[in-house]
């Protein structure tokens, strides 16, 4: 890692300096704490977004900020209508960053020490009924390879409750259909092994078997999941594919990039799986994370008996 000399008389805005502090704490973090790289970039993203609100409203440098600052700032997104839970990350990404100056000695005082954090209530995770599940399932053309493709992704990953980026960063050599598992490296570079289910090893084979040979044609790429560039797809194409699927079967629920991932959790509990068994498969590193879908699972259950008992 490089070592950063910083001088406290040196703005933050002369060119280079900003960007080599920040890039010594996206170092830093990623070494302490193993996070992804999408954490990171949002991090970086915070960051840029405060020091431009610096320079344009004529403040000091990010490295000489007081709580004033931040207070003014965090209002000016308050505004923007920003919700708590984007407010919260923000905030995160603050006390992080001047924990870091502060300990490079960059800082005498940390600006965020007395600000108060946002009050998040208990959003439940937006998830799909098992028929909405099956109509987006079925909603790819597979009398094409990239409809193959697509039915296979959807299949392992309604299967699976893989992280869509762990989907489509999911190499060949990361699945076994004979043993029926995929490894998963997922946050905090922790593996885990993932039970894969018969539908979703059928519709993998097909596509291995019909579709990735036309759509790999001489290229030697190790992703599972090419696109007609023969490379590996990105998270936002496989979320705009979803989105696309979801108007076509004219699903109107609230969709995420993580919809079947809660869709898997919440099914899995409604029919009776255990909760320490569900956090193993989503690789939650606390089970209180998983016990959100305990509720959606009560919630929806709540909703079809007011909707179907006689005296609901």
């Amino acid at each position: 890692m490089k070592v950063l000399v910083y001088k406290h008389s040196m703005s933050c805005r002369a060119e280079g300096v900003l960007d080599t502090l920040i890039d010594q704490f996206i170092d830093t973090i990623w070494m302490e704490q193993g996070l992804s790289q999408n954490t990171l970039n949002a991090y970086r993203t915070d960051l840029n977004k405060l020091n431009d609100w610096l320079v344009k409203t004529n403040r000091t440098a990010i490295a000489k900020v007081d709580r004033s600052d931040l207070v003014d700032y965090l209002a000016k997104q308050s505004k923007l209508k920003k919700s708590p839970r984007s407010s919260a990350r923000l905030l995160s990404t603050l006390r992080r960053f001047y924990a870091y100056c502060l300990r490079q000695g960059i800082i005498q005082d940390d600006p965020t020490r007395l600000l108060a954090s946002p009050k998040l209530g208990q959003p439940l995770p937006n998830s799909l009924s098992e028929d909405e599940v099956e109509r987006l399932l079925s909603a790819p053309d597979l009398n094409t390879s990239l409809g193959l493709r697509d039915r296979a992704m959807l299949e392992l990953l309604y299967a699976t409750g893989l992280r869509v980026s762990e989907l489509v960063n999911l190499s060949d050599g990361q699945v076994s259909l004979r043993q029926g598992v995929l490894r998963v490296t997922g946050k905090g570079d922790k593996e885990r092994l993932v039970p894969i289910g018969d539908e979703a090893i059928n519709w993998l084979e097909k596509y291995l078997r019909l579709a990735r040979p036309e759509l790999a044609q001489d290229t030697q790429s190790g992703a599972l999941f090419l696109t007609k560039r023969k490379s590996g797809m990105t998270r936002q194409a496989f979320w705009y594919l979803i989105k696309r699927y979801a108007q076509q079967e004219d699903i109107r629920s609230h969709l995420s990039p993580h919809t079947l991932r809660h869709a898997f959790a919440t099914h899995l509990l409604n029919h009776g799986a255990d909760l320490r068994a569900v956090q193993m498969l989503l690789g939650h590193s606390s089970v209180s994370t998983t016990q959100i879908y305990t509720h959606v699972a009560k919630a929806r259950l709540k909703a079809m008996h007011a909707k179907h008992h006689p005296r609901g």
